[in-house]
């Protein structure tokens, strides 16, 4: 959108300026001096504004830019395919992989820091008040009515510089935040913080948002500061002091301290069930009739349920404590919802059992249909261990992976919603859907999991004995692998999930690599595409998560253990009985191909 040009001055009648003269307007006027068609006088917030009490909001001029030059230097400010994608718009989806992005009217803004542009930095329909210099760029659909127009809301008039733990607090809420969104809101969380001691909280959430950002050695100071206080003799034992530990042991686990992590997360749930952070009650007791402050009680609880979930379901080491207690929790409302501040009179999973036989039409929050896909895991750890190839209880479970997928309304079939931007509650539901499946389903498989004996980096190894053909169970791991690689399509960056899709992927690695092994794979070519995505994934985690680093290395190293001895095997003439010539070159040339993808990202380059 144009700035306001300036006017100039009226001049007296023997040519010089007229002292009385209304003064010069500034460079920018704010959104609603412009809607109004009025004069603005570029204060934040302007006078109109701070008299009306109305939100002042500038955007960034495009004034004089006439396109960009030729010829010209590569731009190290330059968005490339692992940046943030564009917006929907027209016909297609830009959030899928190929699709064809519409032409960016985003305006460009001036004096942006490249040494705070993250490598994949995700996308957040975070309503925030970020400035020059730092993590400025949010997409905020509610000021933008969806046109994917990035602006610069509330800017400083001086653009101060911030400091680092502020920089880290957005970094949170940025790139943390979408995939555990339980706290309340920035604007909300500081005004609180003025009110009630909240540091145990915030240095949490400082803590998180540093390992997204390059903050040097203050990143050792916050993590000391966070573990210090959330294990402060005097904080106050409530609902605030659960969603630091959350935050903390997430961000611990995916630093490769899950002993720590343990540590913390059983801490976490005896506070949540002696302050009874599990009854319908608690919201509203806590909430002082605040609808966002109730809301983020109900979330708490549910994020650590699924925490703890996830945790036991990709290491295998704990017991999902609290899927045994019995809970009256309000679901979650929608994302936007909780943003916005209009929260719906909550649900509970009583409404989300019946809502096959009830008759009413329902469709329930991504946030509840990723905690009913969590329940499925809960559900499947507490069956008898070593099951049977004809256990009844393994095609109950399978009964409730598919009826979860088959009862979803069309616009939770996928991790899109209908913006065509990143539903990460529902690509979180769908995730554990699939990894559930793989577990469930490979001790009783016919695809020896020996090949990928090595790659234990988030679950110790599951050995399973080869069979002589495929089963039913081992045709449910591969679709279930190949299911969990699609989801790295999405053309969003990877660093906007959870760090749990690190064990997910490994899960899926694994499979893979088990039947890469076999003698012969009619689809290795596709085969070989679904191992370089994951690899790639991995990859990119691992510029934040630690987990993923050692996974990466782990699941490369038996690639190239795999590799080698297929190649010791192709010597000999015999394996080569029944190919053409042309499909011999093709097999050679592809695992040349993805061997040399391999090598590549193990060098780091």
């Amino acid at each position: 959108m144009e700035s306001y040009a300036p006017e100039a001055p009226p001049a007296s009648i023997n040519g010089t300026v007229d002292p009385r003269a209304p003064q010069p307007t500034v460079p920018a006027a704010c959104l609603a001096c412009r809607a109004k068609h009025l004069k603005c006088d570029g204060l934040n917030p302007c006078g109109r504004c701070k008299t009306s009490n109305s939100e002042c909001v500038y955007v960034a001029s495009r004034r004089g830019y006439k396109g960009p030059r030729r010829n010209t230097a590569a731009n190290p400010n330059k968005r490339h395919a692992s940046d943030s994608p564009p917006e929907a718009g027209g016909e297609s989806c830009p959030m899928l992989l190929g699709a064809i992005a519409p032409t960016s009217t985003a305006p460009i803004l001036p004096g942006f820091n490249q040494t705070m542009v993250i490598p994949d930095t995700p996308t957040s329909s975070y309503t925030a008040t970020p400035t020059l210099g730092a993590l400025q760029m949010y997409r905020n659909p509610y000021l933008n009515g969806m046109n994917g127009a990035v602006v610069e809301a509330n800017p400083r008039p001086q653009q101060a510089q911030q400091t680092v733990p502020e920089r880290c607090i957005d970094s949170f809420y940025y790139h943390f935040f979408p995939g555990h969104p339980a706290v309340l809101h920035k604007a909300q969380l500081l005004k609180m913080a003025k009110e009630r001691n909240l540091e145990h909280l915030l240095a949490a959430m400082r803590w998180v948002g540093s390992l997204y950002i390059d903050v040097g050695p203050s990143r050792a100071t916050f993590f000391e500061e966070a573990m210090r206080l959330v294990h402060a003799p005097d904080v106050a034992k409530d609902g605030f002091l659960v969603q630091a530990m959350v935050i903390l042991l997430i961000g611990l686990d995916g630093s490769r301290q899950q002993e720590k992590a343990k540590d913390i997360l059983l801490s976490a749930e005896r506070l949540a069930i002696e302050i009874q952070l599990y009854t319908r009650a608690y919201a509203t007791m806590h909430g002082g009739g605040n609808p966002r402050l109730e809301e983020s009680w109900r979330r708490t609880w549910w994020d650590l349920f699924v925490v703890d979930g996830m945790i036991a379901g990709v290491h295998r080491q704990t017991s999902f404590l609290l899927f045994d207690i019995v809970a009256d929790v309000g679901l979650p409302c929608e994302e936007h919802e909780y943003a916005s501040g209009q929260i719906p009179r909550p649900m509970y999973l009583e409404d989300l059992d019946d809502q096959v036989f009830s008759g009413e039409d329902r469709e329930f929050s991504s946030f509840a249909y990723r905690v009913a896909s969590i329940r499925n895991l809960g559900r499947m750890m507490r069956l008898p261990p070593n099951p049977f190839p004809d256990d009844k209880n393994v095609d109950r479970i399978q009964s409730l992976l598919s009826n979860w997928r088959m009862h979803l309304p069309e616009s939770k079939r996928h991790s899109l919603n209908k913006d065509c931007q990143l539903d990460e509650m529902m690509f979180q539901a769908h995730m554990i859907n699939h990894a559930c499946s793989i577990i469930l389903h490979q001790p009783l498989s016919q695809l020896d999991s020996s090949p990928a004996r090595d790659v234990t980096a988030c679950a110790p190894h599951n050995a399973v004995q080869s069979g002589d053909n495929f089963n039913i169970h081992t045709k449910h791991i591969i679709t279930a692998a190949c299911e969990i690689s699609k989801m790295v399509t999405y053309n969003v960056p990877i660093t906007s999930h959870t760090h749990f899709f690190t064990c997910v992927l490994t899960l899926s690695s694994i499979v893979h690599l088990s039947k890469w092994a076999l003698y012969y794979v009619h689809d290795e070519d596709d085969l070989r595409q679904q191992i370089r995505l994951n690899i790639g994934a991995l990859n990119k985690l691992s510029s934040v998560w630690k987990a993923a680093a050692n996974a990466s290395v782990q699941v490369k190293g038996v690639a190239q253990e795999i590799y080698h001895e297929k190649k010791a095997r192709q010597s000999n003439p015999s394996y080569w009985v029944g190919f053409s010539q042309e499909e011999i070159m093709g097999t050679m040339a592809a695992d040349d191909g993805i061997m040399s993808e391999i090598d590549m990202l193990s060098s780091g380059t």
